[in-house]
């Protein structure tokens, strides 16, 4: 009876091809442009690591006090001084742990080739295990690398494939500053979004081409790109600078769950201790958010994102207003043919069931056509966005299946009145006006 229904649906569409290429189009413009939106949207809200996300904690300390407003200083949103980083990772209260800040560095793989500059997070060995970076040769370097701040280097792939042509470049050397750097890992793709450990700097990007030892960046005296705050005029020297309670460095913690609450008292106590030193004049501040709980304190996802997100599904709607108000035409249309049907002994539900057949081809057709304009839309993204969002143009099997779904249900939602009424037509009326 399917195949019966499906031969007069596409019979009923041919009939009036342009009414049926409106149809479509209305409800394939609406589907993809509510469908590129969300498909962004997702990305950018998603949780970036599952699997860990409830046991990574960024941790923060007040060591700035209340500005002459008395509200609590900006720069606390999201660095600690070197003083406090350094002192809590000393304590070990967590599994793993690293410090970071971005740094800038041009890199060169021969005396004569162009250097690349990149932004470089300067981060511990720990830090790749924390998040689960996926390496294609070699992998992190080792704590004594850490310690003695060696010269030593990760690479992302698209900068081995760059620099090395995609071979394994583990044991060779990058000139950066005059100071050959050993690779020592080359990650593979590594689709984390949004890079949660720096907000700063095109989180929403392609990952980062270079890691380095954090000890050996600041030894080098690698300039800051992550952001810093001081409360007074920054030291003009980098030792001074470093013993300053200018805030510039994160400290990321993996701590397992039942572990937690005892790391959020280490760090408490920490910053208790520093105010009956005397260092804090302000009752201690401190705050451990997990991957999450950052992410929203961030804002990562922009507010005009969200309203973005309303107004392309605004759109969806009136363009199925648009559809219902055309298959109602069409089904007024063919009062006279379904009369003789509704004669000749179809059932309402026979004529209601033929009628949602044909809403779904055309839901069908409008998903294939609001998947081009998906896929369109990630294109523009990757295009007029570039690197800043470049992570964020892909589409992912289940926002496939999303649309589709979508663009079926949203036919036959608009085709649900003039079905009703198809199925409600007085076959002895019309007949008997004929």
């Amino acid at each position: 009876m399917f195949n019966y229904y499906l031969k007069l649906a596409f019979q009923n569409l041919k009939r009036n091809v342009w009414v049926t290429v409106l149809m479509i189009l209305a409800i394939g413009a609406g589907v993809g442009a509510s469908m590129t939106t969300l498909a962004l949207y997702r990305a950018m809200s998603s949780d970036p690591i599952p699997a860990k996300s409830h046991e990574l904690f960024v941790v923060q300390v007040d060591n700035l006090g209340p500005n002459k407003a008395g509200e609590q200083s900006e720069g606390f949103k999201e660095y600690l001084s070197y003083i406090d980083a350094v002192a809590l990772m000393k304590a070990r209260g967590a599994k793993r742990q690293t410090l970071i800040y971005t740094t800038y560095l041009k890199a060169r793989s021969a005396p004569d080739s162009k250097p690349v500059g990149a932004p470089v997070p300067a981060v511990y060995g720990d830090f790749f295990k924390m998040l689960d970076a996926p390496f294609k040769y070699g992998g992190p370097w080792v704590p004594a690398d850490d310690e003695a701040g060696a010269p030593v280097i990760v690479l992302s792939r698209k900068l081995d494939d760059k620099l090395f042509a995609g071979a394994n470049s583990v044991g060779k050397s990058l000139d950066i500053a005059g100071v050959a750097y050993r690779v020592v890992g080359v990650l593979d793709d590594w689709p984390l979004v949004p890079r949660f450990y720096d907000l700063h700097v095109a989180p929403f990007g392609n990952v980062d081409e270079m890691f380095i030892p954090f000890n050996r960046a600041v030894r080098a005296q690698a300039p800051i790109i992550s952001g810093s705050s001081c409360n007074d005029p920054r030291p003009p020297e980098w030792s001074d600078f470093l013993h300053s309670e200018c805030i510039w460095v994160q400290l990321w913690a993996e701590v397992p769950t039942p572990e937690i609450a005892a790391y959020r008292s280490l760090v408490n106590n920490y910053a208790a201790d520093q105010q009956r030193l005397g260092r804090f004049h302000w009752p201690a501040h401190t705050q451990v958010r997990d991957v999450m709980q950052w992410l929203k304190y961030r804002h990562a996802v922009p507010g005009q994102l969200g309203i973005l997100l309303l107004a392309s599904f605004g759109f969806l709607f009136v363009c199925l207003m648009n559809a219902m108000g055309l298959m109602l035409a069409k089904t007024i249309g063919r009062t006279q043919d379904i009369s003789v049907r509704r004669a000749l002994g179809a059932s309402r539900r026979a004529i209601a069931l033929q009628s949602l057949v044909e809403t779904g081809v055309v839901g069908l057709v409008g998903a294939a056509i609001g998947l081009a304009i998906t896929m369109l839309g990630t294109f523009a993204i990757r295009t007029v966005l570039a690197d800043q969002y470049a992570a964020l143009a892909y589409l992912d099997a289940k926002v496939v299946v999303i649309e589709v779904i979508c663009a079926i249900a949203a036919a036959v939602a608009a085709g649900l009145y003039p079905t009703w009424r198809a199925a409600w037509v007085q076959p002895a009326l019309q007949l008997k006006v004929e």
